[in-house]
């Protein structure tokens, strides 16, 4: 007879790698890489300080 095995951690198992799986199918999909978040933090802040060189003064 072989050893009896826990059901429940089989299950919660092959749940993570599911969860897994799609985190990383996500990642490729939907992530940004370094120099493009980079870029778009740079070009957020030189849209910001023009803004605040064009406001009036009252």
């Amino acid at each position: 007879m072989s050893t009896p095995i826990n059901l429940n951690k089989v299950r919660k198992e092959r749940a993570r790698a599911s969860r897994k799986a799609r985190a990383d199918e996500n990642t490729v999909r939907f992530g940004q890489s370094k120099a493009t978040k980079e870029s778009l933090r740079t070009r957020a802040e030189k849209d910001a300080r023009a803004l605040e060189g064009h406001k009036r003064e009252t």
